[in-house]
């Protein structure tokens, strides 16, 4: 599928890439860690067929090359408030996949009211939430690996950077990052916007932090009940037969977020409805 826009921003001190596709509501799109909008395509096709899909590339991703600014979870937040501004978008529902998560979930946190709706595929509110494996391995990013991850998408996308030789350089601030523990569960419990939350079945974080997860967000305190149903306005969702490193390949979680986005996010079918339906079964 080919954007109907493509082009660079120059913002916050980087010039970041995005491409756009489709027509419709906006939904911000943001990929995983060291990956590009390339790998997304599987995702971003089905999404834009209803809306405009944004796709970008973040600080050191794919074309947006690394400079000497600071990587910065909240840096990166602000780059996609700051593209909002540039596209004339004052509000725009925002999905990140794992990597991407983390970039939304601080841009919801920091800039609320430019947030319709929010989806966090296979990410976290806390380091602590993934698995000890997942966490070594994330924070062992460095340029030790700089040969290895020169495979990876970012890596052939670093030799068309101004600066090529950055790419070990970024590679240590990437492990610095994601190595640096946090816990956003005061900021989640706050949000104001609906969230959805999508992970795999075998993720890099235990089915009990998800719950908890779902938790801060208001999902899965109560029984519902089955007559006045009373539903939460986030949603979750997990995905059988993946992992964390071949979710992206699902075509499962596209149709997910594109139910959820148009979800009114009300008690959908509640009470005498319910009972009725029940009845007329």
């Amino acid at each position: 599928m080919q954007p109907s826009h493509s082009g660079f921003a120059e913002l916050n001190g980087i010039t970041l890439y995005h491409e756009i596709y489709g027509d419709g509501a906006p939904l911000v799109l943001i990929h995983g860690g060291l990956t590009t909008i390339g790998e997304l395509q599987g995702w971003i096709e089905p999404l834009a067929a209803t809306r405009q899909v944004i796709a970008v590339e973040m600080q050191g991703h794919g074309r947006t090359a690394d400079t000497d600014r600071p990587l910065h979870f909240e840096t990166m937040a602000d780059d996609v408030a700051a593209l909002l501004d540039h596209l004339g978008i004052p509000t725009a529902d925002i999905a990140g996949h794992s990597f991407g998560g983390d970039v939304a979930l601080r841009v919801a946190i920091r800039h609320a009211a430019r947030v319709r709706r929010l989806v966090i595929v296979s990410a976290s509110y806390a380091r602590s939430g993934w698995y000890p494996e997942a966490q070594a391995g994330m924070a062992g990013v460095g340029s030790s690996l700089a040969e290895n991850l020169m495979r990876t998408p970012t890596g052939q996308f670093s030799r068309e950077w101004p600066e090529p030789r950055r790419f070990p350089q970024f590679l240590d601030k990437l492990g610095q990052l994601m190595g640096t523990p946090f816990d956003l569960s005061a900021d989640v419990a706050k949000l104001p916007m609906p969230v959805l939350l999508v992970f795999a079945d075998n993720d890099s974080l235990p089915q009990r932090h998800i719950a908890d997860f779902f938790a801060l967000l208001g999902g899965g305190l109560k029984e519902p009940g089955w007559i006045d149903t009373q539903l939460s306005k986030s949603r979750l969702a997990v995905v059988p037969g993946y992992s964390h490193y071949n979710f992206i390949s699902s075509p499962e979680v596209p149709q997910i977020i594109g139910r959820f986005l148009d979800d009114t996010v009300t008690n959908m079918q509640t009470g005498a409805a319910a009972a009725s339906q029940v009845t007329s079964d």
